[in-house]
């Protein structure tokens, strides 16, 4: 299930990224942006809980790690993060000098997040592995370590590609206007960015 969340945040956070979303309207982008964040959000506090129980259950001390640190601040973060993008882009009240103002805060804030459940998962697994493996233990590279060292690896590698989609100027969705003038006139996102490029020169 944090899996799930983990990918549904990630969804979130590239859906505005995607050049073939540049048709629909920004109002609908944003719904499913926040959809898929509040989808996310609701995913890990369900892991977060069961955890908990979990513990309490097997007598296993809670709050002691650096990965369960991390890892509840950043689900303690994620609903502020939610609710002020809600509150600022979603319902249409907030001035557009504040709105303009508060996006590289709200990019960043984000970003932050996303990293630091990407750091709390690889400590998570890290940690499940040193103290479950046994014999053979950790340090002698057992298959299952080797797999969830990967495992680690392949879920850093999609964090950073989420990073960089996220991030990319070109990719950055153009203005409303733009987009959907050049969505009647055009058939490739390769196109759309060109015009939307000409149109800000001009």
């Amino acid at each position: 299930m944090l899996f799930t969340s983990f990918f549904s945040s990630s969804s979130a956070i590239v859906v505005y990224r995607l050049p073939w979303t540049w048709r629909c309207s920004k109002q609908m982008m944003k719904l499913i942006h926040a959809g898929l964040h509040i989808l996310a959000f609701i995913l890990a506090v369900i892991s977060v809980v069961a955890v908990f129980v979990f513990h309490n259950a097997k007598n296993i001390p809670n709050m002691y790690s650096l990965h369960s640190w991390v890892g509840l601040a950043a689900v303690v973060l994620y609903p502020s993060q939610i609710v002020l993008g809600i509150a600022v882009y979603l319902i249409p009240v907030t001035p557009v000098r504040v709105r303009a103002a508060l996006m590289p805060l709200h990019i960043y804030s984000g970003l932050f997040i996303f990293i630091s459940v990407i750091a709390a998962a690889l400590m998570g697994i890290t940690e499940k592995l040193i103290f479950s493996l046994k014999s053979p233990a950790y340090k002698d590279s057992p298959p299952e370590a080797v797999l969830v060292n990967v495992l680690g690896l392949l879920i850093a590698a999609f964090g950073a590609l989420v990073v960089w989609i996220a991030t990319r100027s070109a990719w950055k969705r153009p203005r409303e206007e733009t987009a959907q003038t050049l969505s009647n006139n055009t058939t490739s996102p390769e196109e759309i960015k060109v015009g939307t490029d000409m149109t800000t020169t001009s």
